[in-house]
């Protein structure tokens, strides 16, 4: 395991009265590493996000971000983060300028003309700058959303079906833009998707989550052959369609 780890998570749990959504849950991502949390719905993804992004507070264990407590340095962890779903998107009646520029002031962006610049290049946004982010297609705001995203060089991206509506191939163009910051080997990325395929492509490390639990953990090209199975989407179906042992 890494020493250390740009997150590490340590016997999170989490209940809704009497229904357990996370429940002592544990794990790591490194710098330059894309790990993907996969599991049917309800299997606790959101809220283990939402706990990384101090969203919801969990009911006990710990949450570290670039060695910082987030319950006691919360300022601190959270600069260090940044979040995009395609069910979260940017303030529609802004610009894309605007937008970057007042999260890029919250997020204490250095140089925010430059890295706002920067992003706005990386991403093909040069054109949109002055248009409206509520009046751009999905795979427009999905770019958007990415480049705040990037702003503050983020040690930890968190991203939540980041892909989930986009046509194949601006699906494609994110990912590799995702890959790249990874293997820039500073940053890491927690990446949640229902793409079986997408994950292979994309993660290095994979971990299924089934009741607010770890099932499986490994390297998704191979996970599905060494427990059995002809593919990642098979072992999913599998894996969702188990129930959970009290001795796990």
């Amino acid at each position: 395991m890494e020493l250390n780890p740009v997150l590490k998570a340590t016997s999170l749990r989490k209940a809704y009265g009497a229904r357990v959504a996370v429940d002592a849950l544990s794990f790591s991502v490194a710098g330059g590493e894309i790990v993907g949390l996969v599991g049917p719905n309800g299997a606790g993804k959101t809220t283990t996000i939402s706990m990384i992004l101090g969203v919801l507070a969990p009911d006990s264990g710990s949450i570290h971000i670039e060695g910082h407590h987030l319950a006691k340095a919360r300022g601190a962890a959270l600069s260090r983060t940044n979040f995009a779903a395609v069910y979260a998107p940017l303030p529609g009646n802004l610009t894309v300028e605007e937008n970057l520029r007042i999260f890029g002031m919250l997020y204490e962006t250095p140089d925010l003309t430059s890295r706002m610049n920067e992003v706005i290049a990386e991403f093909d946004l040069d054109k949109f700058r002055r248009t409206r982010c509520g009046v751009l297609s999905s795979g427009e705001q999905t770019r958007v959303s990415l480049a705040k995203a990037m702003l503050n060089n983020p040690a930890l991206l968190l991203l939540d079906e980041p892909t989930a509506s986009l046509d194949p191939s601006t699906a494609r163009a994110i990912r590799a833009r995702i890959q790249a910051f990874a293997a820039r080997g500073k940053g890491g990325v927690l990446w949640t998707s229902h793409n079986m395929a997408e994950v292979e492509a994309t993660c290095d490390r994979l971990l299924f989550l089934s009741r607010g639990r770890i099932l499986l953990e490994g390297n998704p090209r191979t996970l599905a052959g060494l427990n059995g199975h002809a593919s990642l989407e098979d072992l999913f179906v599998a894996v969702a369609r188990e129930p959970l042992r009290e001795d796990l």
